[in-house]
């Protein structure tokens, strides 16, 4: 119910390229969500998430700041997850983190429940 299996996860050179030369894009602070609708896997959104080096210098940081969003992305998802498969939607989302230093938990879980409702709105169009 809860998890972040591998089919979730976006990979490929392809995949991500076409996400961010084709996709939409919002920036709900601290995150830039680029999303798009894509055809190429079944009724599960498939996620990247990306924190810059150019900001983080050590990787420990850039590491704990993905494995918060990971979290707070697996524990809030299951509405989105529920509103792709009853629209049948294919979704490639990508969490770009744009703040210039870690912001706890509970911030940055506040802002993922307010992205994944205004992605569920995005849906529905």
């Amino acid at each position: 119910m809860y998890c972040f299996p591998k089919s979730e996860k976006l990979c490929g050179k392809k995949n991500i390229s076409k996400l961010y030369n084709t996709g939409n894009h919002f920036t709900c602070y601290p995150f830039r969500i680029t999303w798009i609708k894509n055809t190429t896997h079944f009724n599960n959104p498939q996620v990247l998430i990306w924190a810059p080096k150019s900001i983080f210098k050590r990787a420990n940081k850039r590491n704990n700041i993905r494995r918060i969003i990971r979290e707070t992305y697996r524990l809030n998802s299951l509405p989105l997850k529920n509103k792709c498969k009853e629209k049948n939607l294919n979704l490639d989302i990508a969490f770009n983190y744009i703040a210039k230093e870690p912001l706890p938990f509970i911030h940055i879980e506040k802002t993922m429940k307010r992205v994944i409702e205004k992605l569920i709105l995005l849906c529905e169009q």
